[in-house]
């Protein structure tokens, strides 16, 4: 019996999946618990539209995200912090504060949980690298510069 899972299965399918299944396992638990419905015509054509407007929503995003990539390619963010004159920064230098200098320099406002500091900890004053995961296929490196205050 083919179903359409409506929501992911542990060791069957995801979402939107039409899957092959044993009648007794459709009728007697994917479908009472919600989990999937009757693969029928009217259900398959369902399933073809939501499918095609799922991907031209997925390419409209993931072009958002290649622009704002272009945008960041070869950028150098300045970060000002207090350090000492040994060079170390009292404090450090996380997501928060890089997404800041880049809508305060650049205009450009990237969510700071989508910003990875390649060092975990940047506790110095000098040159370092962050990636920023813009869409899971769109990544841009970035690299930001702090320098003492």
């Amino acid at each position: 019996m083919e179903v359409i899972l409506k929501q992911d299965v542990l060791n069957l399918g995801y979402t939107n999946e039409k899957v092959s299944v044993k009648p007794g396992y459709a009728r007697n638990f994917l479908i009472p618990q919600g989990l999937a419905i009757l693969a029928t015509e009217a259900n398959k054509k369902i399933l073809a539209e939501t499918l095609k407007q799922k991907a031209h929503k997925e390419a409209k995003i993931k072009g958002a995200s290649e622009d704002v990539a272009n945008s960041l390619q070869g950028l150098t963010v300045k970060i000002g912090a207090k350090a000492a004159e040994s060079g170390k920064i009292f404090g450090s230098v996380n997501a928060i504060q890089i997404s800041q200098a880049l809508k305060d320099q650049f205009n450009i406002e990237i969510d700071r949980k989508k910003i990875h500091v390649d060092h975990e900890h940047v506790k110095e004053l000098g040159t370092y690298k962050a990636k920023i995961h813009l869409h899971k296929e769109v990544q841009v490196e970035i690299t930001f510069e702090v320098f003492a205050e």
